[in-house]
């Protein structure tokens, strides 16, 4: 027998836990058993709504330790100096499937890591991927509605997945990735991370440069054929989940060393691509990887729901020596991630312990809220300015200051190259690997209308003749995709 008392929420003993207070043995449950009804009403409430995207995810801790010296391009402390350690929480996640989704489902990886710095929480929020399949915010929640399911038949719909990737030609290089064998990774710890987006760095001299962050993993790429990621699928829907967890719990600790690319603010304006473009990269021979640091992940969470379900990363939260760039994407995701954090797990969701800094306490004015669960920040002022010594803004948040200029108007991105990059990545894939790409996008665009496949194959065909000419090919459709 245990000697801890169970209790109601309110702290108070409990008789019985194995039988509800009845009129008589034989009579109806009364509405006075007050831990039934409490026990009921709380089972009622304990999923949050599930991640619109990012649903099905896992996570570990671990630390980021400053292996290269970078002072000379940011100021952030925690990349201040070598051997430098800060403490991380890594996210992995699918994209587009639910809660119930099997991880070996085709899909992009969420790949987040939150940095618990000394001067608060820094996210880099990206995935296993180093584009993605749009660049404006306006066609996210199309697109989303796409990975989803018709609202007719609930269904997932490969109609509507690839009327709007044929519409929308600036997918095509995340399309080709994804439908390589790396759309399958074999395990979490065997796959690269990206930041994807462009971002700031700053020195403690103003001086900036735009960056890109890849997560290279040290135990090396490994992926599953179609073949093989459908039958794991059905083997064990939680193949990445319990790998990770096992792969920890052993002290086999996954590691991934970080690179960035740095150009030069003034490149922005002449290189070949457009640098906030993120459907494009950054050719390694133009900026080569630089070194910073290793990401170790080498404990588990104690509890699911209150730490991986829970934890909220949004690109929004950075640190003095970061900022941002005019990705609109980017842009998008500064105020959709929050948002969707509020909505989710409530207003005050920075208090919860895995999203609460750790090296500093957050202080500003903000109060009350549902489930405000410290003290609420007491008697202390409330407002600002104030004359009672409350905390006052700081000019370490200083950053660059980026000149903008033109007419308020809906622009679109000046340059629309979609399909050199693609191309690009077609031709490096050996022959298997090409096999492989154009065995899965046929499997995958079987029974879609013709009239969508043939306007998919023209993107195809622009990256690379033999690309759409394969595809075609495998369709049985005629190689003039105009016929």
């Amino acid at each position: 027998m245990s000697d801890k008392p169970l209790t109601t929420q309110s702290g108070a003993p409990v008789l019985d836990n194995q039988n509800s207070k009845t009129a008589g043995a034989r009579g109806p449950v009364l509405l006075e058993d007050v831990h039934l009804l409490e026990k009921l009403a709380h089972f009622n409430r304990e999923r949050v709504p599930e991640r619109v995207v990012h649903a099905k995810g896992t996570g570990a801790y671990g630390y980021f330790e400053v292996t290269h010296p970078v002072a000379q391009y940011t100021k952030a402390k925690f990349l201040s100096e070598v051997g430098k350690r800060t403490e991380v929480f890594v996210r992995f996640s699918t994209v587009a499937g639910e809660r119930g989704a099997a991880d070996t489902d085709r899909d992009p990886r969420g790949f987040a890591v939150k940095f618990y710095t000394e001067d608060g929480n820094y996210d880099i929020v990206g995935n296993n991927t180093p584009v993605f399949f749009i660049r404006d915010p306006l066609k996210f929640p199309d697109f989303i509605h796409t990975q989803k399911r018709n609202p007719a038949t609930n269904l997932k719909d490969p109609n509507a997945v690839w009327d709007f990737w044929s519409l929308s030609p600036e997918s095509l290089h995340q399309v080709t990735i994804l439908f390589s064998d790396r759309g399958t990774p074999k395990t979490l710890r065997n796959m690269h991370g990206f930041g994807s987006h462009t971002f700031q760095w700053v020195n403690d001299k103003g001086e900036a440069v735009w960056v890109k962050y890849h997560f290279r993993t040290e135990q090396g790429i490994e992926n599953f054929t179609r073949e093989e990621a459908v039958r794991i699928a059905g083997e064990d829907p939680d193949y990445h989940t319990r790998d990770l967890f096992r792969a920890i719990e052993r002290g086999d600790y996954p590691a991934w060393t970080l690179y960035v690319q740095i150009m030069p603010l003034e490149d922005a304006q002449t290189y070949q691509f457009d640098p906030f473009d993120v459907t494009k990269v950054w050719h390694y021979e133009d900026y080569p990887l630089i070194p910073v640091g290793r990401m170790v992940l080498n404990r588990n969470p104690e509890n699911y729901f209150a730490e991986v379900e829970q934890v909220a990363m949004s690109p929004a939260n950075i640190v003095p020596g970061i900022g941002f760039s005019p990705d609109k994407m980017l842009q998008g995701r500064l105020f959709a991630y929050a948002d969707a954090h509020r909505y989710r797990i409530g207003t005050n969701y920075n208090l919860l312990p895995v999203n609460r800094p750790h090296a500093t306490t957050a202080q500003n004015y903000q109060r009350d809220g549902a489930m405000r669960f410290d003290n609420n920040g007491g008697g202390s002022v409330n407002y600002e300015p104030n004359s009672f010594h409350g905390p006052t803004q700081s000019d370490t948040a200083k950053g660059y200051l980026l000149p903008v200029s033109g007419v308020a108007a809906e622009h679109a991105y000046p340059r629309d190259d979609h399909y050199t990059q693609a191309g690009d990545l077609y031709r490096l894939l050996s022959s298997e690997d090409k096999a492989h790409l154009i065995d899965n996008i046929v499997h995958a665009m079987q029974g879609v209308d013709e009239s969508i496949q043939r306007r998919q194959i023209e993107h195809f065909s622009k990256a690379d003749p033999d690309y759409g000419a394969r595809v075609a090919a495998g369709l049985g459709l005629s190689t003039n995709i105009n016929s």
